[in-house]
């Protein structure tokens, strides 16, 4: 059994022993506020950008997504399977009141977003931190509970080769989650 010895710093600044690389505690390591803290506010920032797009254009080309959540509810599209066709909503009035609701969601998804990184940005961390995490969980409500499971499984869009949205919906739904853990790294909140 070998046991490593602790080695001073080469001219350049970087250990010449390799167990400092390792310990995430290094002035190179990502684990440090500048590195985690600058990722955090990027990717807030790319999905705070990504849905204020989503939610603009859902209200300035208000009809596209509003026959895609149509269609979505009246399972009119899907294999018309009796045992399954009681959980359809054909009431226009209550399509367009979930489409609505979405796009509301949307867009305050993205205002949260936009300030977790305004305050990402201002590197008040604390902050930062609960406000974008409260935004990417509101896109993990939405497109996990809402898009994947009401939409997918109890509404049977994966039944329908017109109207599916599950690919999109978990391709955010998988990204939200990845940039939550990001925000919620120890190092992204660490001073220099």
């Amino acid at each position: 059994m070998t046991t490593s010895t602790p080695r001073s710093p080469s001219p350049s600044g970087s250990s010449s022993g390799s167990s400092s690389s390792s310990s995430g505690s290094g002035p190179d390591s990502l684990s440090g506020f500048p590195g985690l803290a600058l990722a955090a506010l990027l990717l807030t920032g790319t999905l705070a950008l990504y849905t204020a797009f989503v939610a603009f254009g859902n209200i300035t080309d208000f009809g596209t997504n509003q026959q895609f959540v149509r269609h979505v509810l009246a399972m009119d599209t899907t294999f018309g399977d009796e045992d399954l066709m009681w959980r359809a909503i054909t009431s226009r009035g209550v399509q367009d009141a979930a489409y609505v609701a979405i796009v509301v969601w949307e867009t305050v998804a993205a205002l949260v977003l936009i300030a977790g990184t305004w305050f990402w940005a201002r590197r008040d961390t604390v902050r930062a931190r609960r406000w974008s995490t409260y935004g990417l969980l509101m896109l993990m409500l939405l497109f996990g509970a809402g898009f994947i499971a009401i939409g997918g499984e109890w509404f049977a869009m994966w039944q329908s080769e017109d109207w599916n949205g599950l690919d999109a919906a978990t391709r955010v739904f998988l990204m939200s989650g990845v940039v939550l853990l990001v925000n919620q790294l120890p190092g992204a909140t660490r001073r220099p």
